[in-house]
């Protein structure tokens, strides 16, 4: 009698323990490390579908060498070298705002950005999935993020907040997009070089 109250009491203390022990195990795996910047965090690593990205760089575009107008932070697979970030690797571009920008000016800028980095006909080829990326647009408020994520055999996608918005195929119009912040006719150098720092 007193060996079964023994062992029922040792039970309830072990089943007490387990949650305490699962709080333990558990705690430290969901705390992601991150970096800041401009008081936007960003966390050191991503898992996108097998890929596991790395952060190497973030930065700030200012406007007018005076206002902000948004951070970025730039991923890449395991492996991957700031040489090759144009590509076939895995990557991923992260930004959040400072200001509303309407969807059409979105658009407009990835065509000028586009045609900075490209010669007339890679861009006259590049026209249809331009088009195509260019209807995932809306309109960004301040604090929303914008992601765009290329994992070779897929292709890009961007999401905002989180949430997918489309995917266009093709490595060739990738390498084209990313190369508007990371191509050597960058939307701005100064960022370009804070995102390839490591």
């Amino acid at each position: 009698m007193i060996g079964s109250l023994i062992s029922r009491v040792f039970c309830q203390r072990q089943l007490r323990i387990i949650p305490l022990l699962f709080a333990v195990v558990l705690v430290p795996a969901s705390v992601v490390q991150s970096a800041e910047i401009e008081g936007v965090r960003f966390p050191e690593q991503l898992q996108m579908g097998e890929a596991q990205l790395q952060l190497r760089g973030t930065g700030l575009l200012r406007y007018r060498t005076v206002f902000k107008a948004y951070v970025a932070a730039l991923y890449l697979g395991e492996g991957a070298q700031t040489d090759d970030v144009l590509g076939e690797v895995p990557r991923r571009l992260e930004i959040e705002y400072f200001w509303s920008i309407p969807a059409d000016r979105f658009a407009e800028a990835t065509i000028e950005g586009i045609s900075r980095n490209v010669d007339a006909e890679t861009l006259e080829g590049l026209q249809t999935s331009i088009a195509e990326f260019n209807t995932f647009y809306e309109d960004i408020e301040p604090g929303d993020r914008y992601s765009l994520t290329y994992l070779p055999g897929r292709g890009t996608e961007l999401g905002k907040n989180g949430r997918p918005m489309g995917v266009v195929a093709g490595a060739d119009f990738s390498s084209a997009l990313f190369a508007i912040w990371l191509g050597p006719n960058s939307l701005s150098d100064g960022l370009r070089r804070e995102l390839l720092a490591n």
